[in-house]
């Protein structure tokens, strides 16, 4: 065969290559939705593109590529930091990782499937996308010039923003003891206690001779504790 036609043939191959190869914005915006679909299928609210995330999840992926290597430290930090240099102030940041390979090449949605079919499978992945405490999020996907190799990231977080921050302030003369979330907590006489969550759990107060009260504090609140003996209440505000 004369040497313009295998050139010729070559060079329609590498376009036909190019042609297959899938358009790495639209399998990243991809993910995306498919990650918020199954978020609520499970109850859970979708997640907001976030641009600080997006270019966290993105030099970690580009990293990936370039070195082929693979790890939430692959590039010497931790998702906080990337979070952190990105200028996104948060009070929790997650991040599921995941890498594809074949010798054919993916469609974009085939391949944001298996990114996204991938975390859902693993427990600790699947735990990060349907967590409701985040409601940010960051995809990007690169791909290594080397190996073939397709890396994916995508970053969770919730904004410094939306700590919420109350107090509870005993002001009976009998100690008492709370709840809030898993946790318990012993309140002496004359004793205020302040919390600052990230995601405030319920708070739960039994106050002498009374049946439970269930809370979902808010920012702000301030929950006091009045009376002494048998005859104490609780005052918000």
């Amino acid at each position: 065969m004369p040497a313009a036609a295998l050139a010729a043939l070559a060079s329609a191959s590498l376009g036909a290559a190019l042609a297959q190869a899938p358009d790495l914005a639209r399998a990243e915006r991809e993910v995306l939705e498919r990650g918020n679909t199954f978020r609520h299928s499970r109850g859970v609210a979708a997640l907001a593109p976030n641009t600080a995330l997006a270019a966290a999840a993105k030099d970690l992926a580009a990293f990936m590529a370039r070195s082929d290597r693979y790890g939430h430290d692959a590039d010497g930090r931790v998702p906080a930091q990337r979070a952190q240099a990105e200028g996104y102030d948060y009070c929790m940041v997650a991040e599921n990782i995941a890498l594809q390979y074949r010798s054919t090449d993916f469609e974009s949605a085939e391949l944001a499937a298996h990114f996204v079919q991938g975390w859902i499978d693993s427990p600790g992945h699947r735990g990060n996308l349907l967590d409701a405490s985040a409601t940010d999020t960051g995809v990007a996907i690169a791909r290594s010039a080397g190996s073939g190799r397709y890396y994916a990231v995508q970053m969770f977080g919730r904004p410094a923003a939306l700590r919420v921050r109350f107090e509870i302030d005993n002001r009976s003369s009998t100690a008492l003891n709370y709840q809030l979330g898993e946790q318990r907590y012993a309140l002496d006489p004359g004793v205020t206690r302040r919390h600052t969550e990230c995601e405030a759990q319920a708070l739960r107060l039994t106050l002498p001779g009374r049946a439970t009260t269930t809370l979902q504090p808010v920012d702000g609140a301030r929950y006091r504790i009045e009376g002494s003996g048998g005859r104490l209440r609780l005052r918000e505000g």
